[in-house]
Parts: structure tokens; sequence; C-alpha cells
């Protein structure tokens, strides 16, 4: 039996690292025909992913992501091909919600100003 983990940084805030983790179970279950439920809590959410020979949580928190997983003896021996195709969908989806923050910050920074509202004259 193989066991991995996989650890992740980021700084995307609980809600879209909890849209990540979303993306991330749905490719796993069509994918990979993984049942995938998700518990979500008020400081981190926990994706449990099971089928015939893997079972595995991923837990999702406001800075960071980490991947448990037991491979059954045979897909054991694809352990390291199986780790690297994980940190590659979830590597892929963690850049794609920083590009899209990032590129939502820099359009806010490059709007123009909004000009000051005229007071009204006294009477």
């Amino acid at each position: 039996m193989a066991d991995l983990h996989i650890h992740r940084d980021h700084a995307l805030g609980l809600a879209k690292a909890r849209k990540v983790a979303w993306d991330w179970a749905e490719q796993a279950e069509s994918k990979f025909d993984m049942a995938c439920t998700v518990l979500e809590g008020e400081t981190s959410d926990t994706v449990e992913f099971t089928r015939s020979g893997v079972s595995g949580t991923l837990i999702v928190a406001p800075d960071h992501f980490d991947l448990h997983a037991k491979l059954g003896f045979l897909l054991g021996a694809f352990a390291k091909t199986i780790e690297a195709e994980i940190e590659k969908n979830l590597d892929d989806l963690l850049g794609a919600a920083a590009a899209g923050t990032k590129a939502k910050a820099e359009k806010a920074d490059k709007a123009p100003a909004k000009p000051a509202a005229k007071k009204a004259a006294k009477k």
C-alpha cells in the first residue's frame, strides 16, 4: 500500500479555495470515477474521495491544501505517476484561481477614478 501526501500553500482565502476544491473534486469524479463528498466547516473544508483501490482526503484551508491518499496494492505500483497527475491538476487549478484573482485586482487598479460628487448649493 502506498501513501501520498501533497501540500500546497496559497493566498486565495477560504471562499476561492473552496471553488478550487469543488473543481478538483468534479475532475476527480469525471476523470477517475471517484466518489467525492465535501464536508464544509467554518474554518476549513474536507473533500473525501474514494474508489476501488484509492481513498483519501483533501483538506481545504484559507492558506493551504493538504491531500492524503492511500493507494491499494495494484495502484501502488503507479504511485509516482498518480502523484504527479494529482499535483499537476491541483497546481493548474491553483494557478488559474490565482491568475483570476490577480487579473481582477489589476483591473480594479486600472479603473478610472469616479469624479467627486458635487455638493448641493446652500440656499
